[in-house]
């Protein structure tokens, strides 16, 4: 088993590398309109958006998602029938010339990317936990100037078309072999998550002081979620490449592209960290999480009734019994295309316990 990553430095309003359905999925985080920590970039995609802003703050708002909606178009050129798109977006509020006023980015994603074709199914939001000390807005405890406090983000999925089909036998033991576990599913599935965010602050010079990647817990739950082993996943909005880590955890192959050339360091150095022995040690924390759950039910007197002999171990349903996880066997890079290639060990022991050492030191 062997999966590619490629990495491309460019406005994914137009991703000249990727073929018409050539994606099963796309997990990304654009940039947030009217945050504004992206007024310049998103400036220049178009000049009138800075011009806006102080004036006509609502056209700046309309004017950033225009941007946007020409990437949530090449998404849904690119996206396979069946494919999913999910975007992490949170709202916005701000004040401008002494007006303060939410700014609603994900219901006008919404609306942009139905009004293209996507199918919306429903939505997650992430409660995102702060240990701010003081998190008022406005008037504090005084009535009718105070404002709530925004404290979660969204995760919007969309499908393109039908449901995937998976109709020859091959096919569906590949898919069963994706399977994630029951215990699994209830909390990935839920429709809010409790997820810490990431450190934010860069440590090297770009153009941008924070890089707003979002953790590795949310693409690596929804790449799991929302394709199998061997599909190709799509950022583009690759920022510091924490979909590519994913993917390339998950067995997935990935495209990236981002706009800021200064990233592309960051991206390659991120990349070239991963250590193979703490990416399998991370592997083995989620069996070893499994057979947890396992012992603990059976020493509740609850039935675990079904059995994974590829695994060795107990599970909750049939559709648990071929799944298999994968050992990363090595990292190579081809340097002229600079694309990255990643061998997997075919059949791996779960009882083998890998070495431990930082997970994505420099993610």
């Amino acid at each position: 088993m062997c999966t590619t990553h490629n990495v491309f430095i460019g406005a994914s309003q137009n991703m000249l590398h990727t073929e018409d359905s050539s994606i099963d999925l796309v997990v990304t985080s654009p940039p947030y309109p009217m945050i504004e920590m992206w007024d310049e970039i998103m400036g220049k995609q178009n000049s009138k958006i800075l011009t806006s802003l102080q004036t006509e703050p609502d056209s700046a708002f309309e004017l950033m998602h225009e941007e946007l909606d020409k990437v949530w178009q090449e998404c849904f050129r690119v996206i396979k029938p069946g494919g999913f798109l999910c975007i992490n977006i949170g709202d916005a509020t701000r004040t401008i010339n002494g007006n303060f006023k939410l700014y609603n980015n994900h219901s006008r994603i919404s609306k942009a990317c139905m009004d293209m074709g996507f199918i919306g199914l429903p939505n997650i939001i992430w409660r995102k936990q702060t240990n701010a000390p003081n998190k008022f807005m406005g008037s504090g405890m005084l009535p009718c100037g105070a404002y709530v406090t925004l404290e979660h983000e969204w995760i919007l999925i969309f499908r393109k078309g039908e449901k995937r089909e998976f109709k020859t036998s091959e096919a569906k033991l590949d898919r069963m072999k994706s399977s994630f576990f029951w215990e699994e599913r209830n909390i990935w599935f839920s429709d809010i998550w409790e997820v810490k965010g990431t450190k934010q602050k860069l440590q090297i010079n770009s153009s941008r002081e924070r890089s707003a990647a979002f953790p590795f817990e949310i693409p690596y739950r929804l790449i799991n979620m929302f394709s199998q082993k061997g599909d190709t996943v799509l950022d583009p909005f690759l920022g510091t490449g924490t979909t590519m880590q994913a993917a390339i955890l998950l067995g997935r192959n990935s495209y990236g592209y981002e706009i800021d050339a200064n990233f592309e360091s960051i991206i390659r150095d991120n990349i070239n960290a991963i250590n193979i022995d703490s990416c399998n040690n991370f592997i083995k924390q989620r069996f070893d999480a499994h057979t947890d759950f396992v012992k603990s039910r059976i020493a509740q007197g609850k039935e675990v009734k079904h059995y994974n002999s590829v695994m060795d171990v107990a599970v909750m349903t049939k559709q648990e019994e071929e799944i298999e996880f994968n050992y990363l066997d090595g990292i190579s890079l081809d340097a002229q295309s600079g694309e990255y290639s990643i061998s997997y060990e075919e059949h791996s022991n779960m009882l083998e316990t890998p070495s431990t050492i930082g997970l994505f030191a420099n993610a």
